[in-house]
């Protein structure tokens, strides 16, 4: 295990981070309603901190493996939404202790939402932009703004642990780097659409430009305690439902969607958005998912005439459950009176979440669709016993690995649902508030019923720790989390740098260098046999990778 390497890049990459908030000390020059110091302290802080762990390490250089990857990423999100929190606990205003400071950062830097922040009108402009900044920032990884703007530092594996699902194993491009910059160009472009769009239909420039931060990072934040609904407008409503609905399809589509379009032999083939989009299994179920929601909102509501006309019926329950869904936070109206079981279909669609490879939370829709597929096949085998009926993805067969693996990661993913809520129990709440705390907190949601439906300044701060936990736990998708945690890791760690050290100590580096992984300019990984093989595969044979892996059927 190569500890100093992992700090010096932790500590390149803190100091990138505080570059970051000398952007709300800008703002707050700009608006001149304080905030401007605060940050300037921060920014000196982190960026010391950083300084410090890169100047004591920065003559180890060595490779990394896939260990160390996911080390650096859990590393690097703890190291980095404690030092996010500095602003908010050296701001007089808000008066925020230490763990509603961690929880702040926390919930933006994950996107999920969850706020113990009152009063966002009357609070200056720089805190309000870093907080959505934040959430812009976590909506596609910073580890991955770091591959793309740091490629020379040999971080491939970091893309490969930070971007679960589908997305981390396609070979987009021969070269991660060169994969990152084109995801953030995407991601960019999103957002200066999204922002032109909130300026035309009437959002003044700033709001403008927050609100296309947290909408195509699915965050939910917003400048003002009424989120959206401050606007009352039925045109951001909808400008609000297009992009989230595009942030919640897989990225990977809209990088071949990209490359395709750059192609001319490709712009006279017909319909290209035909053939990357719905001809997609996964984009296919989240419009269904989405379309069957509306409708069956629609008719509850226009069944009990909650609303006063039709078309007000439809924009408000179009923007709500888009927003629900997708795990954003957004709103427009207080969707927890809706009448019925709405406001609890909504909140258990969030379990679903958006595709994978994008910026939104839960479960994610192809693991709910392969989940699916497999009840249906084991009803099936109920009434055929001796029938094989193998799971398809159009004529691609589902293998084995990937079967166990999707019910692997959901096993993981409600373990530690319930063992979060009942910590939150344990700390002081209720237990129907304490489900929907930690359900909004794991699925990176924000909003839910009961005392969270709006903020979370009612939590306990003991409990506001457990909801930190789900919220890590929900955007690196548990497994990443896990396996730091896990003793083998540390074990088969430990054991590795016994050997490491023996082997130094006697002058071979034979085994050093053979235990290493090697990452090429194709973006594959390999190793050469050595004495650590066995203790390698003792530690990987019982991994899951839950990632959508499909075999041919001629294969």
């Amino acid at each position: 295990m190569q500890f100093l390497t992992i700090i010096r890049i932790v500590g390149v990459l803190v100091m990138s981070f505080s570059l970051t908030m000398l952007l709300p000390a800008v703002v707050a020059l700009i608006y001149g309603d304080g905030g401007g110091r605060e940050f300037l302290e921060s920014f000196a802080l982190t960026f010391a901190v950083g300084a410090t762990l890169w100047w004591f390490c920065r003559d180890y250089k060595d490779q990394l493996r896939s260990r160390e990857g996911f080390l650096i990423v859990v590393l690097f999100w703890i190291v980095l939404g404690s030092l996010g929190a500095v602003p908010f606990i050296l701001l007089e205003h808000p008066d925020l202790n230490f763990s509603e400071s961690i929880f702040e950062s926390f919930s933006g830097l994950t996107t999920t939402g969850a706020t113990v922040i009152t009063g966002l009108d009357e609070l200056p402009k720089a805190i309000l932009f870093y907080r959505q900044f934040l959430q812009w920032l976590g909506g596609m990884g910073i580890i991955v703004l770091a591959i793309a703007i740091i490629p020379m530092m040999g971080l491939g594996k970091l893309y490969r642990a930070e971007m679960p699902g589908p997305l981390k194993d396609e070979r987009m491009q021969p070269r991660i780097a060169e994969v990152a910059k084109m995801l953030w160009q995407i991601y960019l472009s999103l957002t200066i659409l999204c922002g032109l769009a909130y300026w035309l239909a009437g959002m003044t420039p700033f709001d403008a430009i927050s609100h296309s931060f947290a909408t195509i990072s699915i965050g939910g934040f917003s400048t003002h305690d009424a989120s959206i609904g401050y606007f009352n407008s039925t045109t951001i409503n909808y400008i609000t439902v297009f992009f989230l609905l595009i942030s919640s399809c897989n990225f990977a589509l809209h990088f071949t969607l990209f490359s395709q379009l750059k192609d001319p032999k490709e712009k006279r083939k017909s319909t290209v958005l035909q053939r990357l989009y719905w001809r997609d299994y996964e984009f296919r179920s989240f419009m269904f998912i989405q379309i069957a929601l509306f409708l069956i909102c629609v008719i509850v509501l226009v069944f009990h005439q909650y609303f006063n006309t039709t078309g007000t019926t439809i924009d408000q329950v179009l923007f709500e459950a888009v927003s629900i869904s997708t795990t954003a936070g957004f709103g427009v109206t207080d969707f927890s009176q809706w009448p019925s079981f709405l406001p609890t279909l909504l909140i258990l669609a969030s379990f679903v979440g958006g595709c994978a490879g994008s910026t939104g939370g839960g479960l994610k829709v192809i693991r709910v669709l392969l989940l699916y597929l497999q009840m249906n096949r084991e009803i099936h085998r109920f009434v055929h016993p001796n029938a094989v009926k193998p799971i398809k993805l159009g004529k691609s067969v589902l293998s084995d690995r990937i079967e166990e693996g999707i019910w692997a990661f959901f096993s993981a993913y409600i373990f530690v649902f319930i063992l979060c809520w009942l910590m939150a129990i344990l700390c002081g709440m209720e237990s129907f508030d304490a489900f929907n705390a930690v359900l909004a907190s794991l699925n990176n949601l924000g909003p839910a019923l009961g005392s969270v439906s709006t903020n979370f300044t009612q939590v306990p701060d003991s409990a506001k720790w457990v909801m930190t936990f789900a919220m890590v736990c929900g955007r690196l998708e548990v497994f990443t989390l896990l396996v730091i945690l896990s003793p083998v890791f540390w074990i088969v760690v430990g054991i590795l740098v016994l050997v490491q050290a023996i082997s130094k100590r006697f002058g071979s580096r034979r085994t050093d260098e053979s235990n290493q992984y090697y990452y090429s300019e194709s973006g594959s990984y390999h190793r050469d046999d050595s004495a650590s093989k066995e203790l390698e595969d003792e530690f990987t044979k019982d991994a899951v990778d839950v990632d959508v892996e499909v075999i041919p059927d001629d294969k």
